[in-house]
């Protein structure tokens, strides 16, 4: 498998992490998993992302669902692999661990205790010294880390450190930040990189034409995010919005902070995706009204994309 590089672009799905009720690391779901991605059209895989309870795993588990993962995708679309990790020892190990194992990259979400510019940047350099010539993604994303990165930052990283190749976009609101930095590679201030968007896709038009490449997330329906790029991409705005609308309220529904887990994993078990929506405690446990929303959802969803035909 080639490397990550700037030219990325499609659907990167960030996968669950499969457990059984019991709470033990279900790697006989990760086959099923990683083809209802692949049937989907993913154009690469996200693993060990926040969304994939990363922090629950142990060191060697961490290694297992990774090379599970790898085995099965056998090269078919790139992986990345979130190392994020409170210390740069950990980081580089676990680094060097999956790309020997066949990652294609790896992304890093840096740590609260970074708070001004001069600390962010200086954070990243640590980064790109600690993972030497292995492409990472810088993950934007300061409603749950609270790091928050202006455009200006980004910019100076993407300049001053040619292994990151890909900004994951999920600053809520940030679309005028987006539309930045895309404005500064345009202008040929700075190399293009690859940007994907986040937050469940939630605001995958939007971001598609301020001049995101695709996304990098986990929503349970990911042939929206690619029937979106390729409507995006036929130049076809009307059927793109379309489309999104049509899955917008489960989308919605599933982005909840809390709750928002077990609605998904809910959603890959009742596709067929995973055998069981188990969450890792401490988590989430749904509830009968929950369920019973997620129902009427599907349902009316269904409905919707039966009518656009």
């Amino acid at each position: 498998m080639s490397l990550l590089n700037e030219t990325a672009r499609g659907v990167y799905v960030i996968t669950a992490t499969p457990f059984t009720d019991a709470g033990e690391l279900d790697l006989a779901s990760v086959d099923t998993m990683v083809d209802f991605y692949l049937d989907a059209g993913a154009d690469g895989l996200t693993v060990l992302g926040m969304m994939g309870e990363a922090p629950k795993l142990t060191a060697e588990e961490s290694q297992r669902f990774v090379k599970a993962v790898l085995a099965r995708v056998a090269g078919r679309v790139p992986v990345v692999v979130g190392v994020s990790s409170p210390g740069f020892a950990a980081m580089g190990e676990l680094s060097e661990q999956v790309m020997d194992a066949g990652a294609a990259g790896v992304m890093v979400a840096p740590p609260y205790t970074v708070r001004t510019d001069d600390q962010i940047v200086d954070y990243y350099h640590n980064v790109a010294k600690t993972l030497g010539p292995t492409p990472f993604v810088l993950q934007d994303f300061p409603l749950s880390t609270g790091v928050n990165f202006s455009a200006k930052v980004l910019i100076r990283i993407i300049a001053e450190l040619p292994t990151c190749v890909m900004i994951k976009h999920e600053d809520w609101p940030g679309l005028a930040k987006l539309s930045a930095v895309r404005a500064a590679s345009d202008r040929a201030e700075v190399r293009r990189v690859s940007i994907l968007g986040g937050n469940g896709g939630l605001f995958l038009p939007e971001e598609l034409i301020r001049g995101s490449d695709g996304a990098m997330t986990g929503f349970a329906y990911p042939e929206m995010m690619v029937d979106v790029c390729a409507a995006h991409a036929a130049g076809d705005l009307t059927r793109m919005r379309d489309l999104f609308d049509a899955y917008l309220p489960l989308a919605r529904y599933e982005q909840q902070p809390g709750p928002g887990l077990a609605i998904r994993k809910a959603l890959l078990a009742r596709r067929g995706a995973i055998a069981s929506g188990a969450v890792r405690a401490p988590g989430p446990k749904l509830s009968a009204a929950d369920l019973e929303e997620i129902e009427v959802l599907v349902a009316r969803q269904t409905t919707r994309l039966k009518e656009l035909g």
